[in-house]
């Protein structure tokens, strides 16, 4: 049978209400990437990525869209609202055009990378900039939806970490069995939740292992490793710019109930790993790299033997999320004649 993504995959794992009606655009299946270049540079066994850059709007958030929309769907919703960096707002956007339902969405004003907000306004959702932070516009959806038929599509909605959890259901299902660490960035900390549920669920019905958790907040923006709200975070990775995490305390149990933690990593180190990754081919955001760049820099620092270990890192979002990094620093290529002498010359051959 051909794939239909998430819901029908997996849908009788998920805790979804009995009037949900399905909203799919074949999201999940994700590719699970052997790194044996890097492997082998760090020191591990086998190390692979998770690339959800590959889901239809280009991040990991589709797959808990899928299951807030079909639930707000089912309940004869008109208009779904969430608070964004960027890639929930495209992907809320996606599946209510997919649905036929009105999307609204609130920003940080000039917080929000070119390319998901291209993709929001793309899919014909209401985006509206606020004065404010991340934190801000989601404290005010929240409110908003207390008062107004409007639904909440933010990670704070339950059944977005429903659809989450099938990220670690995929990786059991290709590897065997859970690895032994997995590394992943943290921003509102939604998906660390997500995966440790998914993985607690797998365990409990087909016998995996659970993994160790390394979650990574950007250093500017690192509220769970300082240990208090950060009123104003800064980091170049803007799809984890959040002070104050909706689903912290979550995370929190997470890393402790996996026997893994929680760190920060520099955006020098951010931007590393980003390239790192580009040179293996995989393109990812800069905030997708923060896992990676935290495994790195825990290697190097002692604090994590590899050895022996097998990694999954998840990349949680598509490079052509936010280009403007890569087009900032991009030097200007070389122009010569349209003649075969002048590129010879210029190669060396």
């Amino acid at each position: 049978m051909p794939y239909e993504g998430i819901l029908k995959e997996y849908g009788h794992l998920l805790d979804l209400p009995a009037h949900t009606l399905p909203v799919a655009l074949l999201e999940g299946n994700t590719p699970l990437i052997p790194m044996p270049r890097l492997a082998r540079e760090l020191g591990a066994a086998e190390i692979f990525i998770k690339y959800e850059g590959l889901n239809p709007t280009g991040s990991f958030k589709d797959r808990g869209m899928t299951a807030a929309i079909s639930e707000a769907v089912g309940r004869g919703v008109k208009t779904v609202i969430c608070a964004s960096t960027g890639n929930t707002a495209a992907s809320a956007a996606a599946y209510a055009a997919r649905a036929g339902l009105r999307a609204v969405v609130l920003i940080p004003e000039g917080k929000v990378a070119a390319g998901k907000l291209a993709g929001a306004i793309a899919y014909g959702a209401q985006v509206i900039q606020i004065e404010g932070s991340f934190d801000d516009a989601l404290s005010m959806v929240v409110e908003i939806t207390k008062r107004t038929p409007l639904a909440l599509v933010n990670s704070i909605n339950p059944y977005r970490i429903e659809g989450q959890k099938s990220g670690a259901f995929e990786i059991c299902d290709v590897l065997g069995d859970a690895p032994d660490w997995h590394c992943l960035p943290v921003g509102n900390a939604g998906n660390i939740t997500a995966y440790w549920a998914g993985y607690q669920q797998y365990a409990k019905i087909k016998g995996t292992r659970l993994p160790q958790i390394l979650g990574v907040q950007a250093a500017g923006s690192a509220p769970l490793v300082l240990g208090h709200p950060v009123e104003q975070p800064e980091t170049i990775a803007t799809a984890i710019r959040i002070g104050k995490p909706a689903r912290g305390e979550q995370a929190l149990e997470a890393a402790e109930e996996s026997r893994g933690r929680i760190i920060a990593a520099s955006d020098d180190e951010i931007l590393a790993a980003q390239r790192l990754l580009a040179s293996e081919g995989v393109w990812v955001e800069p905030a997708s790299a923060a896992g990676l760049a935290g495994l790195k820099a825990e290697i190097e620092a002692g604090k994590f033997d590899p050895n022996g270990k097998q990694i999954v890192i998840v990349c949680t979002g598509h490079g052509m999320k936010d280009p403007g990094i890569i087009a900032d620093s991009m030097p200007t290529p070389k122009l010569i004649p349209a003649e075969l002498g002048a590129l010879e010359k210029l190669l060396g051959v």
